[in-house]
């Protein structure tokens, strides 16, 4: 019985040890394209898009105090690499070597292997985020057994929010799926004596998804405490200081923005401000977060809702479908009556299906919101499904 139990655990340290090193390998991805690292590369008159050199990228990580020597950059990158975070553009080397050879992370090329586990941690990193955006109670602090625990919810309460939200058709489907993602490591239970069940026990979640990692962190095996702080510069979507939605966040923030060092971290209880823009080059090492002021209006004029409706508008309309990744769908909404694309991440799900700046917004998954400003906008896909139609409206040429 007890070496069942351990080979239990051993299963589900490896998943979590899997889901820590895809979320640190993410971080990593999304400041290499904030740098220009990642970009297209040209070798013997072929073109490889979206890839780094693995020189450069050592230097990089040396650079930027992820590590002190390029032995143990090495190292690190080979942890990506037998994740399958990372590859050799065609696959010819498959220990990652410090020289000049093209790698790419497998996200950019939509190579990464979607198999059962790799499934349940992006639905599970999905679930935490959709909780952690919206006005939802159900993460909080309460108490079995004399004890108190953060951020926890009841296993019912847990089972009703996954149905209320389209999750889940059923109370049986609900349970198996919380069944799923404590098997995997995502959930436990607060004492980590039970299964996950549709009653009163406490649950919370295992990992924390917005908790900013650095590489080094690769080499433990010891996966981080659940309480750790929350916050994250590479969480695209949180709430303002009075628990308001803000808009949606951008990897690629307009070059007039500028950054204000805060104060203190207590003083926030997010790294982006009332603007809803953040910077994924934040630095990893810093012991506050960045307050980023509210850029300029990348509109060239202001347009009103009756002119884009207008029988002879010089407006074209377009219906985009993006479908959010694990870190967001990658666009800022801003404005009011109607809203428009204040900035767009070029290597984001927005920027794949067709949008651009200047857009303006008509409709989010078939409702009309020309009259709406852009919280209203933003809180509407926040709570929405993972896939989102919109239609928008661009200048004709």
């Amino acid at each position: 019985m007890e070496g069942i139990e351990n080979a239990v655990q051993k299963r589900v340290n490896d998943l979590q040890r899997m889901a820590e090193v895809h979320v640190t390998g993410e971080q990593l991805r999304l400041r290499l394209h904030e740098d220009k690292v990642i970009k297209d590369r040209r070798y013997h008159l072929r073109t490889y898009p979206n890839c780094f050199v693995a020189k450069e990228l050592t230097d990089w990580l040396i650079e930027h105090k992820e590590t002190s020597d390029r032995e143990t950059a090495v190292k690190l990158m080979q942890i990506l690499v037998d994740y399958s975070v990372v590859h050799h553009v065609c696959d010819e080397h498959k220990d990652f070597k410090d020289a000049k050879l093209f790698y790419r992370f497998r996200k950019d090329d939509g190579t990464l292997p979607l198999d059962n586990e790799m499934n349940v941690f992006m639905r599970g990193q999905r679930l935490y985020e959709k909780l952690m955006n919206t006005e939802s109670t159900l993460l909080q602090k309460r108490e079995e057994d004399g004890v108190k625990y953060e951020r926890s919810c009841p296993g019912s309460d847990m089972i009703e929010w996954l149905i209320q939200e389209g999750e889940s058709s059923t109370r049986e489907e609900a349970e198996q799926l919380g069944r799923r993602l404590l098997e995997h490591g995502i959930l436990q239970h607060v004492a980590n004596k039970h299964h996950f069940m549709d009653n009163s026990l406490l649950y919370q979640f295992r990992i924390n998804f917005r908790r900013k990692r650095r590489l080094m962190e690769l080499l433990s095996e010891k996966s981080p405490s659940i309480t750790e702080c929350q916050d994250s510069p590479f969480c695209p979507r949180k709430k303002t200081l009075d628990n308001r939605s803000t808009s949606f966040l951008s990897v690629s923030p307009p070059k007039e923005m500028r950054v204000v060092s805060a104060v203190r971290r207590s003083s926030m209880s997010s790294s982006c401000g009332s603007s809803g823009y953040f910077s994924s080059g934040s630095p990893i090492l810093s012991s506050s977060p960045p307050v980023l002021c509210n850029p300029k209006s990348v509109l060239k004029r202001q347009v009103t809702a009756e002119e884009l409706l207008a029988p002879n508008t010089p407006f074209i309309k377009k219906t985009l479908t993006i479908v959010g990744d694990a870190v967001g769908w990658g666009f800022v909404v801003r404005g009011s009556k109607p809203c428009h694309v204040q900035a767009v991440d070029p290597s984001g799900p927005a920027a794949a299906a067709g949008m651009k700046v200047c857009q303006f917004i008509v409709s989010v998954n078939g409702l009309g919101v020309l009259h709406v400003d852009y919280k209203a906008v933003s809180n509407l896909i926040l709570t929405g499904p993972r896939t989102i139609v919109m239609e928008v409206m661009e200048e004709a040429d």
